[in-house]
């Protein structure tokens, strides 16, 4: 074989290498799509401190509506909606899915997250899912291997992350939460099992406050009991895809992230949601809205 019929067969095999991920863990990542209603739970279970006084148990329900807004190149962006009632939905958090991503984003407290990277045999057939707020600002992240072991399909993986949205206003007796997430897809839908740690973080020293359990379960149910979530993300697609443009074009340029949690007694999402009101009011084009958005993103970050 000549050079030249060597590198035009290597230029016909590379567009398979790019995209080698399994399809069938593509297909499990998928199948969280859909229509949900939601049971969340949480109970706290081992403490340390015998004085420790149990925080009660967390029981919620919603109706929750998944959907893909991306899939191409290794990379799967699921967006979650809301429903709060007939009336009433919300933009809710984003998970994104790359196949054998080498850097990702990892928390470190105090609202500030730096990247890292790992060696290629450390993320190989591995799926890194990193977790984004309703802000699109990163949440947490961690890496894992599609697991099917007797007929049991799931993922697994631990991280540091944020004080959850349920407990961030109301507790201050710790500041950082160890999460492992599972992630088991069933018949009916899927669940996400979670053994969290309370962890108080002083410097470098990390105490253990308490543990806690979640089981949070999603049930399909038929797509047309989401119908209106679904054309609220139609109306509202455009304004949330310059956002998360903005977000990657910062966080590619830095090597660590860090926000004020608010500004002017305000969190960065409240801000984004009278921008989002504005640029539907005014029908500001693409340039006006990603000059508003970084003006915006600009006085939460600590540079």
């Amino acid at each position: 074989m000549t050079t030249r019929q060597f590198a035009l067969v290597w230029l016909l095999l590379l567009p398979l290498a790019v995209k080698a991920q399994p399809q069938h863990e593509v297909n499990n990542i998928m199948q969280l799509c859909g229509c949900y209603d939601v049971t969340f739970q949480y109970t706290e279970t081992f403490r340390t401190d015998s004085n420790y006084q149990f925080h009660d148990d967390k029981i919620a329900h919603a109706r929750e509506l998944i959907l893909p807004i991306e899939n191409k190149d290794g990379k799967i962006s699921l967006q979650h909606m809301l429903l709060v009632n007939e009336n009433y939905i919300i933009k809710h958090w984003r998970e994104d899915w790359t196949y054998e991503q080498p850097t990702i984003l990892q928390y470190k407290g105090n609202k500030t997250w730096t990247k890292e990277t790992l060696q290629p045999q450390q993320v190989k057939g591995k799926w890194a899912q990193t977790v984004w707020q309703v802000d699109d600002i990163p949440r947490y992240g961690g890496y894992s291997s599609w697991i099917d072991n007797d007929n049991k399909i799931y993922w697994e993986s631990t991280a540091y992350a944020p004080l959850p949205r349920r407990e961030y206003t109301k507790r201050k007796d710790y500041n950082i939460m160890l999460r492992t997430n599972r992630i088991v897809t069933t018949d009916k839908g899927w669940v996400h099992e979670q053994d969290n740690q309370k962890i108080i973080r002083k410097g470098k020293q990390d105490s253990l406050l308490v543990s806690e359990k979640g089981l949070n379960t999603y049930v399909k149910i038929d797509d047309s009991h989401c119908a209106k979530a679904k054309l609220h993300w139609a109306e509202h697609i455009d304004f949330w895809k310059v956002v998360r443009a903005e977000w990657a074009r910062y966080i590619d340029s830095r090597e660590t992230l860090a926000l004020h949690t608010t500004v002017e007694d305000k969190r960065l999402f409240e801000y984004f949601y009278e921008l989002e009101y504005s640029w539907k009011e005014e029908q500001w084009n693409n340039k006006q809205l990603s000059k508003k958005i970084k003006e915006t993103m600009s006085r939460f970050v600590i540079q």
